[in-house]
């Protein structure tokens, strides 16, 4: 309770900037509705924050609570800035944006973004920098109260991925270097955009959206509608970039460039996003309407888009030929690498399936061969193969359960479809009666969607792991 407390203190100091753009914008009507937000989640962090600490020992259960915990709670108290604003959210309208924020999804309620207040719009942003790199790592503030075990146990519940191999040797200088990774990422994007047609509002906005993969962006029509191929081109490389393991990104700042394509999950990231470019630009440019310039600057800006979860618009991919959005279907599906802000199944997992299929056909030409399967040089046990085949089966089997709840809110089998790949890969790209925006979704959908958000979000076993009986059991 006593950590939920100071995360909720963090959330009303994150509130503060969307504060000071209100009254920089001498908006009345949002100065108020932060003003009340803070005092409230202030107000029920602050005792929460004071309670006494009885015990630093935290297992795994207590971690796995925690992490949705801290999910829910953020999303709780996120949501009040978009319902005390004037002809504000409902509640499951308000939960299902912070949410989205929170997760990195992108994906909104509201009808038409350009009429909103630029405190809110700051604070949409500000949602996807907090969850980004993930709500559990704001204990960075609070893990030296922990013991080493109860810091190992929040980060592996809350730090998704294959492995988790420590770039530092202790977890809290870990999370610290993640961070400053994260941190220099935003600045150098922002810097870039505001040297473009960008305005500085418009460039942190959308900064804080592409380094989280989020997708929030200031203009109803996204990125498209800045209209420049250097807004485009730019989004695109940090939007790549965002979807390579953070860790690997700062051994990169180390020196240890050639660790990069050194590494398997890279290749395999780097190669699926070159033969889906390839695919839709041909598909596109010899049957579909694309002109030479969209195949060369906006399909493969929509392209990683897909890839990597971010979930921006840099073309109208509703007129594109049907194989091409299964194409990019599929990439949603699969997602960009671990260790990084993305959704999805994870590459990793796609190149540890891949090379185990590779083995297997061997072992039906050599049946007594021993092929060990080896990711960035190191054998790939039993073990974890099983965990990858489990999280896989667990995300399909969260999606027909998905789509069968939506169909059931009167959303189209298509749309339902659709609706819930993106929400469980924390895309946030719409299509068809999602495409535009989410606000016309009834309730229900909407409470769903946000579940679906969160167990994709902390990649099923987190969530899921709870609601079995053992979970509860002392």
């Amino acid at each position: 309770m006593r950590l939920l407390g100071i995360l909720l203190l963090f959330e009303a100091a994150f509130m503060l900037p969307a504060l000071a753009v209100s009254i920089c914008y001498n908006e009345t009507k949002s100065i108020e509705s932060f003003l009340i937000s803070i005092a409230i989640t202030a107000g029920c962090g602050l005792p929460a924050a004071l309670l006494p600490t009885k015990n630093n020992d935290m297992g795994k259960r207590e971690g796995f609570l925690l992490t949705s915990l801290t999910w829910v709670v953020f999303s709780f108290f996120g949501m009040l800035p978009f319902m005390f604003i004037p002809d504000g959210l409902n509640a499951a309208d308000a939960y299902f944006e912070t949410m989205s924020g929170l997760t990195t999804t992108g994906s909104s309620t509201f009808s038409s973004v350009e009429s909103l207040p630029k405190g809110i719009l700051l604070w949409r942003a500000i949602t996807h920098f907090i969850g980004g790199m993930g709500i559990i790592l704001f204990t960075l503030a609070v893990i030296p109260m922990l013991n080493k075990k109860s810091g190992i146990q929040l980060f592996n519940a809350e730090v998704t991925g294959i492995t988790h191999d420590k770039i530092r040797p202790r977890i809290s200088h870990t999370a610290k270097s993640l961070w400053g990774v994260y941190i220099l990422l935003n600045v150098i994007l922002t810097l870039l955009l505001w040297a473009g047609p960008m305005n500085l509002f418009d460039a942190i906005c959308h900064s804080f959206s592409t380094i989280a993969t989020g997708g929030f962006s200031t203009r109803d029509s996204s990125i498209a509608a800045f209209n420049s191929d250097y807004v485009t081109i730019v989004i695109t490389i940090f939007m790549f970039v965002s979807g390579i393991s953070f860790g690997l990104l700062y051994k990169c700042l180390y020196g240890n460039v050639r660790d990069l394509w050194k590494n398997d999950t890279t290749r395999w990231y780097v190669s699926i996003i070159l033969i889906a470019i390839v695919g839709v630009g041909a598909i596109e440019y010899f049957r579909g309407d694309s002109d030479f310039n969209e195949v060369l600057v906006g399909i493969p800006a929509q392209l990683v888009s897909a890839i990597t979860s971010t979930g921006f618009n840099a073309v109208n991919f509703s007129d594109w030929q049907y194989p091409s959005i299964i194409i990019m279907v599929i990439l949603i599906a699969i997602g960009a690498c671990a260790g990084s802000t993305t959704g999805g199944i994870k590459v990793d997992r796609i190149a540890q399936i891949g090379k185990n299929l590779k083995k297997e056909l061997y072992k039906i030409l050599y049946p007594n061969a021993i092929v060990p399967v080896r990711i960035n040089g190191k054998i790939q046990t039993s073990e974890l193969a099983s965990k990858t085949g489990a999280l896989i089966l667990l995300y399909f089997i969260s999606f027909l359960i998905g789509t069968f709840c939506l169909s059931l809110t009167g959303i189209g089998i298509f749309d339902s479809i659709f609706a819930t790949l993106s929400c469980l890969s924390n895309n946030g790209l719409g299509y068809g009666f999602t495409g535009a925006s989410y606000a016309d979704i009834c309730d229900a959908g909407k409470w769903i969607m946000s579940a679906l958000m969160l167990i994709g979000r902390l990649e099923f076993f987190t969530v899921i792991v709870m609601l079995t009986k053992a979970f509860w059991k002392k």
